[in-house]
């Protein structure tokens, strides 16, 4: 049974785990992954960036440059010559101007920016897309032809944003803005579809100077500020930069996500130029690459859920797992700009481990129910807890232990049923009535009720729990039922009706200790769990044994070797079916009479006399005059016709 339950487990883990690998799997093909790699891209791209290239400057159109021009934007065209003429006598490089002059302004403005656009200088141009439902139009937005007659290029400075309005994407073709720029040092773009930008940094990471002191650099700048340098031209407003103002011309990077800051876009277009001369464009991983992360995943996941249930140390190894995946994602992105997203191969690791997890918790929650159903009638409510909590301390199927069990009957029972006969109701109650408090007694005792046999109860101890102080704990639920017997004699008896013999009920307890068979026992249809052997066999014989004796309880030897309370050893016995005799026992309310033990050393030698006398004086004893009886008769008999030589003093019985 447990090997189908464990063999089905496993199947369901394995639906389960091929389920979530097919889902993410599809997930990797389907535009719906987006989301998902943004924000992982969006925290390992900005873990130790690299560092920003030190001759890219950026010439800032920002507020104090607005102060100190005092002129609303946009400013005139010869006031941008003046610009690129301060430039190119500072010593720039490139001047890059993330500025589209695509309209006329006045003639002599726009002759005077021609004339000092150089070779060096690039233009910006736009392009916007158009949709709408019966075509795609694509329109773009160039600089003025005579801006471009004495050499300076344009180029394209159109960003493209993801989904989630966030810019990660590099601008792709030669007539990128960025790359044509890189071009102008002999730098050609290897940018291709799905390459993403790695930033350097947030906003104003570059070296930045205001537009006003890059018109006269000798006055407002250190000396070679701007010498050998790419510079970029643009907006950079201060009072954009927060994301959720928004404002033209600044954007939400990587970076946004840690500092609620935008990037200006000709910031945007420093980094894209930095990425292109370095190198350091980030491509996707292939889409096989993907699947093996993917199926790597599953089967790690499969190695950690093997073992059975799915618990801390399983969890630990994922959680692990998965910061490894984070971490080789991230050496992928730094060392060979490659980005292969951490998340569809850690989200297959935590799912599968989850589910297996839930499937464990299902039949967890399954098995509990299932022993509080079982054992919750015949075991004290803390004892079905514990192994509800720990289902594993339940060996299924039948084990080999040490147990000590106890049977009770009722005394005279088929006279009491006759007696009420004519009242099964009232039969009924009382047999609840006592078989509740007798049952009281064993569950107190942290005892297994094995089953109700009409007027018996059975019961046991040392399983399904380890009870270290089984027997101890038996014979104080013996002497428990006892006392529930006596109170429920006085209840009776103050319930009887004048004139109406009162009922009074009786009981035989036998307890013994030894070696059983417990476990789920029975046929496929029905099985109970119980306890099988001959130990069990012989606490029934005690039982029955102990209306031969005239005491209510008969304890075992081997149980008597375990328990610490004094008890008085009333004979040696062969039960019916056995050839061997046992010592039997009984316990008192108080210390055992020393002339017990005197009748039984003189009636084994066979000292007739001295046995006699010693039982004379056991008439009065309060639980064991009836002994005292029965044995005087016992001794009578064999006074009567003595035993052959070799005699032990042993009696067998020949009844049950």
């Amino acid at each position: 049974m447990i090997a189908r339950a464990e063999r089905a487990q496993r199947r369901l883990r394995a639906a389960a785990a091929a389920a979530i690998a097919l889902l993410l799997g599809l997930l990797l093909a389907s535009p719906w992954r987006a989301p998902l790699d943004a924000p992982a891209f969006d925290r390992l791209s900005t873990i130790a960036p690299p560092k920003p290239a030190a001759d890219v400057v950026i010439v800032s159109i920002d507020e104090p440059s607005f102060a100190e021009l005092r002129r609303q934007w946009p400013w005139p065209r010869d006031r941008h010559a003046e610009l690129i003429k301060a430039l190119r006598g500072a010593g720039a490089k490139v001047v890059a101007l993330d500025i589209v002059f695509s309209e006329p302004s006045t003639e002599a403005a726009d002759a005077a920016l021609a004339q000092a656009a150089g070779p060096e200088t690039v233009f910006a141009a736009d392009r916007t897309v158009i949709d709408d439902a019966n075509a795609t139009q694509a329109i773009t937005v160039e600089p003025l032809p005579e801006l471009l007659a004495n050499g300076a290029d344009m180029g394209l400075a159109t960003v493209s944003l993801d989904g989630d309005g966030v810019l990660r994407s590099a601008p792709m073709g030669e007539d990128a803005f960025a790359a044509v720029v890189a071009a102008k040092l002999g730098v050609t773009s290897s940018a291709r579809a799905g390459d993403r930008l790695r930033f350097r940094g947030g906003p104003r990471t570059y070296a930045t100077v205001s537009y006003y002191q890059a018109l006269d650099p000798e006055r407002f700048l250190p000396p070679g500020t701007l010498k050998e340098k790419i510079v970029f031209v643009g907006l950079s407003l201060h009072t954009a930069a927060d994301a959720a103002a928004g404002g033209a011309d600044a954007y939400a990077t990587p970076f946004t996500a840690r500092s609620s800051l935008l990037t200006a876009g000709v910031e945007v277009q420093a980094t894209a130029f930095d990425a292109i001369r370095a190198g350091d464009l980030v491509r996707p991983a292939p889409l096989r690459a993907e699947w093996l992360a993917l199926t790597l995943a599953g089967l790690a996941a499969a190695s950690l859920a093997r073992g059975g249930r799915v618990g801390w140390p399983a969890a630990a190894g994922a959680a692990a797992l998965i910061l490894a995946m984070f971490g080789a994602s991230w050496l992928a992105l730094d060392r060979a700009h490659l980005w292969l997203s951490p998340l569809p191969p850690a989200l297959a690791l935590a799912l599968t481990i989850g589910a297996s997890a839930a499937l464990d918790y299902a039949r967890e929650r399954r098995a509990r129910r299932e022993i509080t159903r079982a054992f919750g009638q015949y075991l004290a409510p803390e004892l079905v807890e514990r192994l509800a909590s720990d289902p594993a301390a339940l060996k299924l199927g039948g084990e080999r232990r040490t147990l000590t069990i106890l049977f009770c009957d009722v005394r005279g029972f088929t006279t009491l049923a006759e007696r009420m006969k004519d009242d099964p109701e009232r039969l009924t109650s009382l047999v609840n009535r006592l078989l509740g408090p007798l049952s009281e007694a064993v569950l107190a005792e942290g005892g297994t009720i094995d089953k109700y046999i009409g007027d018996c109860v059975m019961a046991f101890w040392n399983a399904p729990l380890d009870t270290p102080d089984h027997a101890e704990r038996a014979v104080a639920a013996a002497l428990g039922m006892l006392k529930a017997v006596d109170r429920l004699n006085g209840e009776l008896a103050a319930e009887g009706a004048a004139g109406e013999a009162p009922l009074r009920l009786a009981i035989g307890v036998g307890v013994n200790t030894g070696d059983c068979v417990v476990g789920n026992l029975g046929s496929d249809r029905r099985f109970d769990y119980t306890a099988v052997g001959d130990a069990v066999n012989l606490a029934s014989r005690l039982e029955g044994a102990s209306k031969l004796y005239g005491v209510p309880l008969l304890i075992g030897a081997a149980t008597a070797t375990r328990v610490t309370r004094p008890l008085v050893e009333l004979d040696r016995i062969a039960v019916k079916g056995k050839a061997d005799g046992v010592a039997v026992f009984t316990a008192l309310d108080g210390a055992a009479p020393a002339e017990q033990e005197l009748f039984l050393a003189a009636y084994r030698a066979g000292r007739w006399n001295e046995a006699e006398a010693a039982l004379a004086s056991l008439q009065t004893h309060p639980t064991l005059a009836a002994y005292a009886a029965r044995m005087g008769e016992r001794l009578a008999s064999v006074r009567r016709a003595p035993p052959a030589a070799g005699w032990t003093g042993v009696f067998a019985a020949t009844e049950k």
